[in-house]
Formats: structure tokens, sequence, C-alpha cells
């Protein structure tokens, strides 16, 4: 979602009279889109603003912006840790960016953290026609109404929002005018879309999947992240049936252990992933299924943990994500007694080995087997292509350059840690 808002504030601030550089010696302007979501992430933002001192030093009418997550958990706190910054602005209000940026020129800051009333998709507008890459995301929900244990993204996203069916289409169809041909739907919880569609009638995100499937010239949907809760039986028969929907599926479970879920305040069991897991499967036997998880969550015990690494073996996941724990401030875990680093250390590297193994199995899998890729960009060998397949592996390909933005039958030949390579048929 924070490559989505940092393309939006590309073309508000183009809309302005600026224009993107790869230099930051070269710009009037250095702004930071940020993430709150883990501390490493946080502090990462004041590591990359002590990077701009001696610029922003030979350079007094330099601006330094900081957007997104970070800004909307600690506002002004942000100008009181880092001088430099001039302007901040939350995930929000970044509509509003050229004009809080003249804001700071005149007064010498700005900021704004507000949740405001009107909707910055109908207010950021169309888009200048350029061209884009193949495959493009689109945010069709936002915020969060589950309040888990560990997690800010309620109080810097704020509560669930979902865009009109409309907007979205007009936006998918000026996506595939410049030439997208796969979408990734985004949300914090984007499978708990309920969007205003046509008649006045209330679209899920299944509905809105099949409005998107009937779209000359968009070739895949995907969607990310979802919430086990939602995962409605209209979505399983999407899964099943829509021709363009990828058979890939991102699905947090976070923990294995029932007691940890409940203190996690994440509203479903283990036994209840893997029941809907299997549902998923008969609806789409060939799904690659990713997952979250967090070890050394408060009071994790060594058989709470067992009970995850139970639960990874059972699912057998094709790609994950996986964290120690991090405390957020405000969060109700954050309250809670903390296990030591050492343990957490242990314990993510014993889980990311299992999920490393699954990972290599699912994709040495692939070896022998004829892919659809969609080939994106150059690879970095010369005469080398990389795409992504329907089950979101990339693959690298010897192709003419030519076949960018196109999907082509791939042979696959070779697996390697992170990737497959195969020859065109």
């Amino acid at each position: 979602m924070n490559v989505y808002d940092s393309e939006r504030m590309v073309e508000v601030m183009e809309g302005a009279g600026f224009e993107q550089t790869d230099r930051a010696d070269d710009a009037d302007m250095i702004l930071l889109n940020t993430c709150h979501i883990r501390e490493k992430a946080a502090e990462k933002v004041y590591s990359e603003l002590g990077r701009f001192k001696n610029l922003k030093n030979e350079k007094p009418n330099l601006k330094v912006a900081v957007a997104g997550c970070v800004a909307q958990a600690e506002g002004e706190e942000i100008m009181r840790r880092q001088p430099l910054v001039d302007l901040v602005v939350g995930p929000q209000s970044y509509h509003r960016l050229a004009e809080l940026e003249k804001v700071a020129h005149q007064t010498g800051r700005a900021i704004d953290t507000d949740f405001p009333e009107e909707d910055k998709f109908n207010v950021l507008g169309v888009r200048p026609k350029i061209k884009r890459a193949p495959s493009a995301f689109l945010t069709v929900q936002e915020g969060c109404d589950k309040f888990c244990a560990f997690c800010v993204v309620p109080y810097t996203r704020g509560a669930e929002v979902s865009r009109p069916v409309q907007n979205i289409l007009n936006e998918a169809k000026e996506l595939v005018e410049r030439g997208v041909r796969e979408i990734t739907l985004l949300g914090q919880n984007v499978n708990a879309y309920h969007g205003e569609g046509f008649q006045g009638r209330e679209y899920s995100l299944a509905a809105l999947i099949w409005e998107l499937n009937k779209l000359d010239g968009l070739e895949r949907i995907r969607f990310t992240t979802s919430h086990p809760n939602d995962m409605s039986l209209d979505l399983l028969e999407a899964h099943a049936n829509c021709e363009k929907l990828m058979p890939y599926l991102h699905l947090p479970v976070q923990s294995g252990s029932d007691r940890i879920l409940k203190r996690m305040n994440r509203s479903h069991t283990a036994q209840s992933y893997i029941d809907l897991v299997d549902e998923i499967r008969r609806a789409r036997p060939d799904i690659l299924l990713s997952g979250d998880f967090i070890v050394g969550f408060p009071e994790e015990t060594d058989a709470d943990f067992e009970a995850t690494l139970e639960l990874i073996r059972e699912v057998k996941y094709g790609q994950a994500y996986s964290f120690k724990y991090s405390t957020r401030p405000g969060t109700p875990a954050a309250e809670r007694d903390q296990l030591p680093e050492k343990l957490k250390t242990k314990r993510l590297y014993e889980l990311q080995t299992l999920l490393s193994q699954q990972q290599k199995t699912t994709q040495d899998s692939m070896i022998g087997r004829d892919l659809r890729v969609l080939f994106e960009k150059p690879g970095r060998l010369e005469g080398q292509l990389v795409g992504k397949s329907e089950y979101l592996h990339a693959v690298h390909v010897f192709a003419p350059r030519s076949l960018i933005g196109s999907v082509q039958s791939v042979h696959i030949t070779a697996s390697s840690s992170n990737s497959l390579a195969g020859s065109l048929i």
C-alpha cells in the first residue's frame, strides 16, 4: 500500500510543477513515505533523515517531508527529534501534499495528521496517461476494525473504509489504458471490502473481482492482505471459477497456538484456520498459500511455539513472512511481559528454517511444468526478462524485450532460492 501511496504522492507533486529525481542532491523536496508496523521500520526513518542533515545545511530552501504511518503516529514528535523536517503528513491527507508544501515554504513548517472527511481518492482525480509497468497496485479498502493486540494499523490508518465500485473500475480502466495487465487489489483487510456498488447494492470483494473480470485488457487479478475471518463463500467461489483471479492467496495466521491467538485478539483458532485452508484448497486445488507469523509474542511458551510449527507443517506454505514480535506504543501487547530477545531470535531462526524448506519444496515442484508468465522488465543478464508466474514466483527467461507486458507460456527448467528459470514455449 505504501508503494501505491508513493506513486500517488509523486503524481500530486508533478501536478504542482515538480518532477521526480533519483538524486537527493538535485531535489527541492525530499519525501520519505513511512511504515510504523514494526519498531525497526520506524527507527529507519530517523536514520534515513540523518543522512540529509549536511544537504539541508548546504541547501536551506530544501524541504524535507515525512509521510505515511510514522507521520500519523508521531506527528510533531518527528520535528522535535529531527528539526530538519519541514512537513509531516499522514496517510489520509497526502492528497494535500502540494498545498502543505506551500505552507511549509511560507511558514517554515506544516503538519497534517487528521482523518479528513473528504475522500482523498476523489480529490486526487485523474492521473496523466503515462506508460505504466505491466503490474500495478490499486487500493480498494483502508483501515482496520480488528484491533489485534500487536498492531498499530487501526490507529494510523483509521477505521475500515471501502471505496465505491465505480471509482475502482474507473481507476482500473485507466491503469489498463496505460499498459497494466495485472492489478493487485490492496487493503489492510482487503477481503472485508464492502463498497457501494451498482443499483445501491453493497458489493463484497468477490463481487468487485467479478466486475473487474469483465475489463478488456486486464489479464490478472490478485488481492492482499486477507483476514481468515473474512474469507466468505463467494470469495471461495471466485477462486474456483474466476478466470483472471490468480491461484495465490496471502492468508496471515500469526500463531498456531489458540492461547496466543486469543491474547492477540485474532478471533480465530488454529483449527478454524486449518479448516478454512481445506475449503480453499477444495475450491482451488493448485492454490499457493502465503502467510504471516509472529514469534516471541508476550507470554509465548515453548508449547505455544511448537503449536505454530505444527500448523506450518500441516498447512505447507509456498511462501511466508515471519517476524520477531516488536512492541508498538499504544497497543495492548506492548504493556505485557516481554520475552528475551535472544529467545525470540532463536525461535525465528527455527521457524524460518521450516518455512524456507517448504518454499524450496514448492518451487522445486514447478520444475518440468509449463507456467504462464507475465513479463515485467529486463533481467540482470543480457537478453534476459523477468516476470511473474500465476503463483507469484519470479521467473527468469531469455526472451526478446518486445514481450514485456505480455503473458507467455514458459517451461520451467530450474529453481533457485527465490526464483525460477525457464524457456519460452
